[in-house]
């Protein structure tokens, strides 16, 4: 296994051991995610995305497209790129970029369940740039699902889910690359 998998190519045990363990935000996993998201390894989204669409079958059955979790334009132009966007566009389904995120939020790292929920209330709209084509023929009583890359207490999912099912949604189904714990202080 690779010591380092930030510093260089992942290795196949460490891809292996990242596909076992999907669904806990540890090991393997949660260094190829950092990887992808903190250091700019893009070319990770497409394996990492397969690993998703194939953990997601079910989830994915019938739905019209996926929505990545927006990022605030400013974080997103600090970054250079979405890292659920770049995961959405491997799933096999049309991507809909149907929210925005409206005001700046702090890092969920660190807070409470309370506090995530109040750190992104009221933090994303529908996308000002969402036409009614699109709309009609992918958001409203239709089936979409949410992707982004780790869910700890799901406040970032819930929050966008909200405003989904008011823009229209029939039914938000969320779909993460893993699962992290949230720990008490």
């Amino acid at each position: 296994m690779l010591d380092s998998p930030l510093d260089g190519a992942v290795c196949g045990s460490c891809w292996a051991a990242a596909r076992l363990s999907l669904g806990q935000y540890d090991g393997a996993l949660r260094d190829i995610i950092h990887a992808f998201k903190y250091e700019g390894r893009r070319s990770l989204a497409p394996p990492l995305g397969a690993m998703l669409r194939d953990a997601g079958v079910e989830v994915l059955r019938d739905a019209a497209c996926v929505v990545p979790v927006p990022l605030h334009p400013w974080k997103r132009l600090r970054r250079g790129f979405n890292q659920a966007a770049d995961l959405s566009r491997q799933v096999g389904l049309p991507v809909v970029h149907a929210l925005w995120r409206v005001r700046v939020t702090m890092s969920q790292a660190g807070l409470t369940a309370a506090g995530r929920q109040r750190n992104v209330r009221g933090a994303f709209r529908v996308s000002p740039w969402l036409s009614r084509t699109t709309r009609e023929r992918f958001i409203d009583d239709r089936i979409v699902v949410l992707i982004d890359d780790v869910k700890t207490t799901g406040a970032t999912l819930e929050a966008c889910s909200e405003v989904l099912m008011d823009a229209g949604v029939r039914e938000v189904r969320t779909l993460t690359l893993a699962r992290a714990e949230l720990h008490h202080r």
